[in-house]
């Protein structure tokens, strides 16, 4: 019987891989990787960067804007940003204290003022103000790491690329792909299993999967579409019921991380922040 969660819950065949036994071969272990990528592709068949941006300089800013807070946050914090420096020009003129307080809600916002302002002074003055699409070049701009290069070359520029973010670190160790921690070592290790035309859609599904249904300190295992294939089923909730309740974003229909999401995303978007352009929540108090 073939495990989903479109259509069931967690079978007995996940005994094959969680249960005791000789160790899996290699070739076992890239055959379930590879399935559990074709699996999470039915069920996130809409998956996605979850940034608002409309070109690769959006995207750009958007990725350097997200370390160490949410998407969500930095979705609402940029439709201002964007309005008030849509191109590397005018944000590498901006007066950085306008700029700092623009930013301010997604965290760290001196550090990240100054790698904008570095980056678009960079794009400007060394690359004719386009974003470069290669990684040697990306990696030379402030504030930008292979994390965030191969965001933008993967969706701006159709370069494959595998985001090593904390979602996909955390569920390829915990599917048991990799034992590496070190983010190159885990992109390495997951490139030599994964085939290359499949990188960047691997990483916005494991990603998806890491942020509605896998959680980090209550995963919810009873509700998991690659219960099948998965060796540490168990580590979370595993009655289904208690399970859905974990779920999260569209998968317990509430809003996405995106304002603007992209046609076919099954849940509703994210609201604006609040006092934004947009936000009815004033009206709706009143």
């Amino acid at each position: 019987m073939r495990c989903a969660v479109r259509r069931s819950l967690p079978c007995m065949a996940a005994s094959r891989v969680r249960g005791a036994g000789k160790p899996e071969s290699r070739l076992a272990m890239v055959r379930r990787a590879r399935r559990i990528n074709r699996e999470l592709a039915e069920v996130y068949h809409y998956a996605h960067p979850e940034l608002d941006f409309e070109n690769a300089f959006e995207l750009l800013v958007a990725t350097v804007l997200s370390a160490q807070t949410t998407d969500l946050r930095v979705n609402q914090t940029t439709p201002a940003l964007f309005a008030a420096y849509p191109t590397p020009d005018d944000l590498a003129a901006a007066d950085p204290d306008e700029l700092e307080e623009l930013i301010r809600p997604t965290g760290f916002f001196r550090n990240k003022a100054k790698s904008l302002l570095g980056l678009s002074a960079m794009i400007r003055d060394d690359f004719g103000g386009e974003v470069p699409g290669r990684m040697a070049d990306l990696v030379k701009l402030p504030g930008v790491g292979r994390k965030t290069a191969f965001v933008v070359l993967g969706n701006a520029f159709d370069v494959p690329g595998l985001t090593v973010d904390t979602h996909f670190g955390r569920l390829v160790r915990r599917w048991r792909l990799t034992e590496q921690t070190d983010p190159e070592k885990v992109e390495a290790e997951i490139a030599e299993i994964i085939p290359k035309s499949e990188w960047t859609m691997f990483s916005h599904r494991t990603i998806f999967h890491g942020r509605r249904i896998c959680h980090s300190r209550k995963p919810a295992c009873g509700a998991c579409p690659i219960a099948a294939l998965c060796p540490s089923y168990g580590e979370g909730e595993t009655d289904p019921e208690k399970a859905r309740k974990l779920l999260k974003y569209e998968m317990a229909g509430a809003p996405g991380q995106r304002l603007k999401p992209p046609p076919g995303y099954p849940g509703p978007p994210a609201p604006p922040a609040a006092g934004a352009p947009g936000d009815d929540s004033r009206a709706a108090d009143a």
